[in-house]
């Protein structure tokens, strides 16, 4: 009796055909599986191989003397420390488990089953999943070719044209993932400018700080002239606290309002508030992390061009790579070899590899290793 239970029957209708997001290989068990060997070779969750600020190590011995208590419920330190650097109003501002779990909340806030979420083909895999979860149409629209100057970027232009008066939200980031590609704050301002005002658009800028080509600029200062304008920002790449899990976003006072009556009690660890305020503090530590990995991505990507390999435009910490009708074969040759890259198929991109750029020592390991493989096929 209790076996013909059809729990599936019993979910809400939109949750009944989602797929999890796919955060890729068991690593725990792999670091165990290849321990005896030279290690697990990372490079498929665009991690930050630096670490975080050592400040942080040390700061953290005293909050963890309170891990009995609950964290700050509203995340005040955190949010003033956000408020100093970014000199934005804190009430314009609210705090995730990550930026993972803002993009799921607006898209809950603002979205439903008779709305569209217009979305950018080659976006993060999260935007659709907070379309479907709330019953919204995803709407996507095509990106740039592979033989424009942008390869597989956001289409702005495209995007205004499926803006229909049932879209309630976008989603896209800048500089985007997985591509790695971007455009400037002038594009996105004559974006902005062109949205209808009842319609939000959430700006995801997780890997923001590894930008350093200077057509890129935060869209903060342009949230002053555009109301409906959200900006998601993540710890978890060039600060290095993906293991913490800790996000925010900055928005119009009335939006963040708005997500208060769901956002979950305590959302935020007491060690991840700790460790953020720590993060934001040491901007000699973050310089150094972009400084480094600008210089390691440009290398990777000269070694791996000088291999004949197609290299997307990044302004990330990954590449984009493509690798042809034998890409399957070479992840996992690489794979049993000890290294972890990201296949791209469940984001149609199924002739490309996804690359995080890490250590010196690292990326040349890496395409030692490449090359190994590739002369076997």
């Amino acid at each position: 009796m209790l076996a013909s239970i059809d729990f599936k029957a019993l979910a809400n209708p939109a949750i009944r055909t989602l797929v999890a997001y796919d955060p890729g290989h068991d690593i725990p068990s792999l670091r165990q599986a290849f321990a005896e060997q030279n290690g697990l070779l990372e490079l498929g969750s665009n991690e930050n191989c630096y670490g975080p600020s050592p400040k942080i190590l040390i700061g953290l011995q005293a909050e963890l003397n309170d891990i009995f208590r609950y964290p700050d419920p509203s995340g005040k330190a955190l949010k003033l420390a956000i408020t100093e650097k970014y000199q934005v109003p804190l009430e314009s501002i609210v705090l995730g488990n990550g930026s993972h779990e803002l993009l799921m909340q607006f898209a809950q806030v603002f979205a439903g089953p008779d709305d569209e979420v217009l979305v950018s083909r080659y976006c993060f895999a999260v935007y659709p999943i907070a379309a479907h979860a709330v019953g919204a149409q995803l709407k996507v629209v095509d990106a740039f070719e592979l033989q424009h100057t942008m390869p597989f970027g956001h289409d702005l232009n495209a995007m205004l044209v499926g803006i229909t008066a049932k879209t309630k939200l976008i989603f896209f980031a800048n500089p985007n993932n997985p591509t790695g590609t971007w455009f400037s704050f002038a594009q996105m301002s004559d974006f902005l400018a062109a949205v209808p005002a009842n319609v939000l658009v959430v700006v995801d800028e997780a890997y923001i700080e590894y930008a350093n080509n200077s057509e890129i600029q935060s869209a903060l200062a342009l949230i002053k002239n555009f109301p409906n304008l959200i900006v998601t920002r993540t710890f978890s790449k060039a600060y290095g606290l993906a293991g913490l899990r800790v996000g925010f976003a900055i928005a119009d006072a009335r939006i963040v309002q708005l997500l208060e009556p769901i956002r979950e009690s305590f959302n935020v660890n007491a060690i991840a508030l700790h460790a953020a305020c720590l993060a934001l503090a040491d901007e000699a530590h973050l310089a150094l992390v972009c400084a480094n990995n600008a210089i390691e991505r440009e290398w990777l990507q000269s070694q791996l061009t000088a291999m004949g390999l197609l290299v997307l435009p990044s302004q990330t910490n990954f590449l984009l790579v493509h690798f042809g009708e034998a890409t399957v074969q070479i992840e996992k040759a690489l794979f049993e070899r000890g290294v972890i890259v990201r296949p791209m198929a469940g984001y149609g991109l199924g002739h490309f590899l996804r690359i995080t750029v890490s250590t010196q020592t690292d990326n040349q390991r890496f395409v030692c290793i490449l090359k190994e493989v590739m002369a076997c096929l």
